[in-house]
């Protein structure tokens, strides 16, 4: 089941990733090989800045996630309400948005039923109303019924209409969200499989149009402002990217595949923050949110003052109806615990989660490697939060050594900037030493066998589950090439 709730937070994870990281590249050319692609920030956007893509998207979690039934008009109509809320100061909100919004809203207040009369009149008037605005934010639908395709069919449709009136918008909602459900239940990559839910006649098209970008580069399809060619552009970037080999000696990581193909809906220029955004949101459904990497996390921010724990947050309750959860993010029992300075870098501190909440004179960055409640999260200092699971069991971190690694990176930059870094799990017996055993053999250049027995001598009651010791293994041979 873990790997299933991993692949349940990368949706919205990743939606909201690939909407920041290709922000500051929109309605640029086209981004050769030679260029970097990096969360900068650029015009409005902060570094890490997500947009409309994901705001939109966060309006309809918010809804979701509070167990309601997306089919219903009270749903509906929160959905847009919300939305006509965040864009009276939104910094951009699409065309097509906008004169929807603003129309549904002339008189009185805004509902779902008044939206789509704006809509299908916009559409009539204009000719078209066939923009990427409905599929960028569509991600949450499929969440939302994880356990009923037809009604996510029915539910992405009628959520696209609410703006977007013309019918291939609707179709590209349907098959994106069919997909990312695929995705999210079996981690495969698919977009094949909600054609069921076209009328034959599009069904047909739409093969046409998947076959077209499956044999295309992201950049070689024109006009990905039309929700066609941003679908074309984001299964092309998807498609085409190689998915690496898993050889963790050598830092290749077949999770990865994450990471550069959404780089490569970015490269396709043009909007590149939607076709990053849908991409990235199928991708995070496919490999989970301990595919994304870090550095983008940490920097991740956005309407409604939300960070990436918020987005994580948000996705689990709408699988779960809105049920609240239960965990217990206090750890009774674990108030004192283990605190030492690493033996080869006394500014790393190991330790509990006692440490982090009696935090030690002189740390100004945490990385925790367990799941920590709101009122322990640092917004004082950077504060990084690791997806890993104390467990022998493969499925409860499908991609180990890449998180293992991610992990180590993170106190490696934090300590690059001079920062004195907590790093702890609960009680400091399984992840933390694990963790801290690799930066060390990265640090030193020595085995992880070596640094594993140095920390072990530090924190006398460690002993790593089965699983780290052998990832460590794995990890090992590629210490001194890196």
């Amino acid at each position: 089941m873990a790997s299933l709730h991993d692949r349940i937070e990368g949706v919205l994870l990743g939606t909201a990733v690939g909407d920041a990281l290709g922000a500051p590249y929109e309605f640029g050319p086209p981004r050769g090989p030679e260029l970097d692609v990096v969360m900068a920030g650029g015009g409005p956007w902060e570094p890490g800045e997500w947009t409309d893509d994901t705001a939109m998207a966060l309006a309809i979690a918010e809804v979701a996630a509070t167990g309601a039934d997306l089919r219903g008009e009270p749903a509906q109509d929160a959905i847009v309400a919300r939305w006509c809320e965040w864009s009276r100061d939104a910094k951009d909100v699409g065309i097509q948005t906008r004169a929807v919004l603003r129309e549904a809203a002339r008189g009185g207040a805004i509902t779902a039923h008044r939206a789509r009369l704006a809509a299908a009149a916009r559409h009539e008037s204009v000719g078209r109303s066939g923009g990427n605005g409905s599929l960028m934010r569509a991600a949450p639908v499929a969440l939302a019924y994880l356990d009923d395709e037809d009604a996510l069919a029915t539910t992405a449709r009628a959520i696209s209409e609410l703006t977007h009136f013309d019918p291939d918008a609707g179709d590209a909602c349907v098959l994106w969200c069919s997909a990312i459900r695929h995705a999210v239940h079996t981690g495969e990559l698919d977009v094949r499989v909600g054609l069921r839910h076209l009328e034959p006649g599009r069904r047909e098209m739409w093969l046409s149009r998947i076959g077209s970008a499956e044999a295309s580069t992201p950049s070689a399809i024109p006009g990905n402002g039309w929700v066609v060619a941003a679908f074309q552009a984001a299964w092309s970037a998807i498609t085409t990217t190689q998915v690496p080999p898993e050889d963790p000696a050598h830092g290749s990581f077949r999770a990865d595949h994450f990471r550069l193909a959404v780089d490569a809906a970015v490269r396709a220029g043009n909007d590149t923050d939607t076709v990053a955004a849908i991409a990235g949101g199928l991708l995070g459904a496919a490999y989970g949110a301990s595919a994304v990497p870090l550095q983008w996390r940490r920097l991740l921010h956005g309407w409604p003052g939300l960070t990436a724990r918020g987005v994580v947050a948000l996705a689990s309750p709408i699988a779960r109806r809105g049920k609240p959860d239960t965990f217990d993010y206090r750890y009774r029992g674990y108030e004192v615990g283990a605190l030492t300075p690493h033996p080869y870098d006394p500014q790393v501190l190991l330790g509990g989660i006692g440490a982090l909440w009696r935090l030690p004179h002189g740390v100004d960055a945490v990385v925790s490697l367990c799941r920590v409640g709101g009122d322990a999260v640092r917004t004082d200092m950077p504060h990084v939060e690791v997806r890993l699971i104390d467990r022998d069991d493969p499925d409860e971190n499908p991609h180990l050594d890449l998180v293992l690694t991610e992990a180590v990176r993170v106190v490696e930059e934090l300590r690059s900037q001079g920062r004195t870094v907590l790093l702890h799990c609960v009680s400091a017996l399984s992840r933390t030493p694990t963790v801290a055993a690799l930066y060390g053999a990265r640090l030193q250049g020595v085995s992880c066998e070596r640094a594993l027995r140095d920390v072990q001598a530090a924190l006398p009651d460690a002993h790593p589950n089965a699983a780290f010791r052998t990832a460590l293994q794995r990890l090992d041979p590629g210490v001194l090439v890196r």
